[in-house]
């Protein structure tokens, strides 16, 4: 080969050299405009993920990252999860954190709940698994029992907060992690308050389920609780009105009659003894604290006040609580409350 012909292929392939690094430069430089979060399933392509992220940023930074991934060689179609993407993060990283199946973990903050299915519900909304499959787990025996508990008092397990897991998560996982959790808040100073009052945790969550539904003013939540702990202690009838409409499983009635007291289920404390099997909602952390620290007391009657503020009268005596009821009626009965 002629000195000429060397130089030329020598050309040849630096100008190649050039226009290749000239292509994955394109791919290496210029980041993501925002922040934003894709989700992948297993099956997915290359043309997949670039769909997925030109739908949460844009159509030209998710051509770039599918050249990367190109580049990289890499396969997707095992990478399922939530990946990250960072304002300003270049192609080229995004590629190599698919590549590698550097998921993100998803946040999952949840409060407000009542219900079993409203909590499967939520958990459906946030991660890959469907509300079903998570209902089936809360509701199967064998599988609370790993954790002491009952499909009736799981929820008790459940502590309002913020949480992070993968998406991915199963519902087996996702519940033995809550667990983690739970244990983390009964310390051993909580668990001795609770036995101290002749309570499991469980029991405390039930409870504290009550006041909750009772009140929605935190500074009266303690009063409330040391109010049905009276009841406990005597072996009276709890006879709180949520666990009626629990029992009935309608959270929007007004006004409790005579007629639903009387309603046979187990969550009905008005024809049951002690306390229903498990919490009628998933409480607050303060309201279990709430519990635990009631100041003491001798009310054994409560009745919601008739200025509708959302507090409630107190009493000792039956004939107290009468003159309160008798009022609170008579409020309703003026409103056209039925």
């Amino acid at each position: 080969m002629t000195k000429k012909k060397i130089l030329t292929a020598v050309a040849v392939v630096a100008l190649a050299g050039i226009c290749y690094m000239a292509y994955v430069g394109r791919v290496l430089l210029g980041g993501a405009p925002a922040d934003a979060e894709i989700r992948l399933r297993k099956g997915c392509t290359v043309e997949m993920v670039t769909d997925s992220i030109a739908r949460v940023l844009d159509a030209d930074y998710a051509a770039k990252v599918g050249e990367a991934l190109r580049i990289l060689k890499a396969n997707v179609e095992d990478r399922q999860g939530a990946y990250r993407i960072m304002s300003g993060e270049s192609a080229m990283s995004v590629a190599r954190k698919i590549r590698s199946g550097a998921e993100s973990g998803v946040k999952f903050t949840f409060n407000n709940v009542r219900t079993k299915q409203d909590w499967a519900r939520r958990v459906g909304a946030t991660f890959a698994m469907d509300a079903d499959s998570m209902l089936a787990v809360l509701n199967d025996t064998a599988e609370c029992a790993k954790y002491g508990f009952t499909p009736d008092n799981i929820t008790a397990m459940l502590l309002p907060d913020t949480y992070e897991f993968y998406w991915c998560v199963t519902p087996q996982k996702l519940l033995g992690r809550l667990h983690d959790y739970y244990e983390y808040f009964w310390d051993n100073a909580r668990r001795r308050k609770a036995a101290d009052l002749g309570l499991t945790p469980a029991e405390v969550s039930v409870v504290a389920s009550i006041v909750e539904e009772e009140t929605a003013k935190t500074d009266e939540r303690g009063k409330v609780a040391r109010l049905y702990l009276n009841r406990l202690d005597r072996k009276m009838p709890l006879q709180a009105d949520p666990t009626v409409k629990f029992a009935l499983g309608d959270f929007g009635l007004r006004r409790i009659t005579h007629a639903m007291t009387r309603v046979q289920s187990k969550w009905n404390t008005y024809v049951i003894a002690g306390l229903p099997p498990g919490p009628i909602r998933v409480v607050e952390k303060r309201t279990l604290d709430a519990v635990l620290n009631a100041p003491t007391h001798d009310y054994l009657y409560m009745c919601a006040k008739e200025d509708f503020s959302g507090y409630h009268n107190f009493a000792v005596s039956l004939s107290e609580h009468n003159a309160n009821a008798k009022r609170y009626q008579a409020a309703l009965n003026a409103r056209g409350i039925k």
